[in-house]
This record gives structure tokens, sequence and C-alpha cells, in this order.
């Protein structure tokens, strides 16, 4: 079931998701949440870290699994996704961070660190509420067009759309990582409850491919339309090629 839920602008959505996030952590204490990176969820990050400084949102049981992290980079690396949670979200929150995972990019053996991240998430049972952006090409996670779906945790070679857009938050675009570890498909369809976020004009052609558009691997966020719980949590702009069906 996938639900549209229509925000003003970036502030907005980001205000709706932490919402949704929040209302999540304050019902079931003890919440798996699957975390997001990139520059969409971070308002929704900034939003809960305000809560919960006013006292609203309590962090301290919640554990937490990130859908990636490129290969080769040492988790103090400032371009890491490690490095990115805590500077975003998890130094500003009573999170133990012995109960924030994210895949250990500074494991050249791809094999074993995607399997290990796996049987964590196992573990754990799957994410209650698993955060999602996506990317110009429809990829979740840094699962990108292709001609079926993944399955587990896996490495990736980026496409080339993929380090341009991601090339903004580095100096140059050479310095980019060419290879990631990702969640698969599969596990993020595992997730109790998905919310993903989207904001922009430059979403909006791909908002209505994967959400109003046929299911293909080709559209990797299109499988979101088979979950029995999405919701879409995305502003006037990424919606704006949308309104003829809503």
């Amino acid at each position: 079931m996938l639900k549209i839920v229509s925000a003003r602008d970036y502030d907005d959505m980001s205000r709706k998701a932490a919402n949704i996030i929040s209302a999540q952590v304050i019902l079931k204490p003890d919440t798996v949440l699957g975390l997001a990176t990139g520059s969409t969820p971070i308002g929704a990050y900034h939003q809960l870290i305000d809560w919960y400084k006013k006292g609203d949102v309590d962090f301290s049981q919640v554990r937490t699994y990130n859908l990636d992290e490129y290969r080769g980079l040492s988790h103090d690396d400032p371009q890491s996704y490690h490095y990115f949670m805590r500077d975003n979200f998890f130094d500003h929150i009573n999170i133990d961070l012995n109960n924030t995972h994210v895949p250990d990019g500074a494991n050249p053996d791809a094999e074993a660190a995607c399997a290990e991240y796996d049987k964590m998430v196992a573990d754990a049972g799957y994410p209650d509420l698993q955060l999602l952006g996506i990317g110009n090409n429809g990829h979740i996670g840094f699962n990108e067009p292709d001609d079926h779906f993944s399955k587990g945790t896996h490495c990736v070679d980026l496409t080339e759309s993929t380090i341009k857009a991601n090339s903004r938050l580095f100096e140059r675009e050479e310095d980019v990582p060419r290879q990631a570890y990702t969640m698969g498909v599969q596990t993020i369809m595992l997730a109790r409850r998905i919310v993903l976020v989207v904001s922009g004009e430059n979403k909006a052609k791909t908002v209505r491919e994967a959400f109003f558009g046929p299911v293909t691997p080709r559209v990797p966020a299109s499988i979101l339309q088979l979950h029995t719980d999405v919701s879409i949590v995305a502003d006037e702009a990424a919606l704006s090629l949308c309104t003829d069906l809503l």
C-alpha cells in the first residue's frame, strides 16, 4: 500500500518524515531503524535532533542499520557514511553508538563484509521502519538500474550518473569512490514499514516513473509499489509531474 504524503517544501517534507520516525520510536522505544544518507534526509535528522533536545523523543534503546557505505573508505574518513551519520545525527542524540551499524567499507573483502552485514540485519529482525531517499535514476540504497532486483548486501559499481550526483560532496569528481556496499532490494523490502523522502523538481520525472509506472528493475524504487506499508513524503516540486494522478 503506497501512501503519498504531500509537503509544501523541503522543510515541511523533513518535518513530516521526522514526525513518522519519532512516532515509531515513541510507540516502540527499542525500534530497529533502517537509515539513509545523502542530502535529502538531513533535514529530517536535524528535526529529530531538535525534538530530542526538547525531551520529546528518546533514542537510548534504538538500533540502526544504514543502507550503504563506500568501499575503501575508513570509518573516520569525512566522506564516509559512518562519519556522515555521526556528524548529522548520532553525535547529537542519546543513541548508543554500539547500536549503530553501517556496512564496513574499510573491509576490502567484499564477500565477507556483505555477508557479515546481512547476518547483522537478519539477527536484528529487519527494520521496523526503513528510511529511504531516491536517486535521479531511481536507485534506492546504491541499487542501480539493472535487469534484475538484487537480494542481500552486495558490492556495486556505481553508475556515472550516481558518481556525478555525489561529486558535489567531494572536492573533485575523481575522488568519488567507484564502488559501494549496499543492502539489497530484497532486504529493504523486508522492513515492516518504509518512508521515502524526496524533494525538488529534478526528481519529479523519477517520482512519476517509480511510483506510477511499471514495476521494473530499470527503476529500482518501483519495487516499493509491491510493499504493504510505504509512505512517500514528497514536496510539491517532486510531485509536480504527478498532479494528474493524485
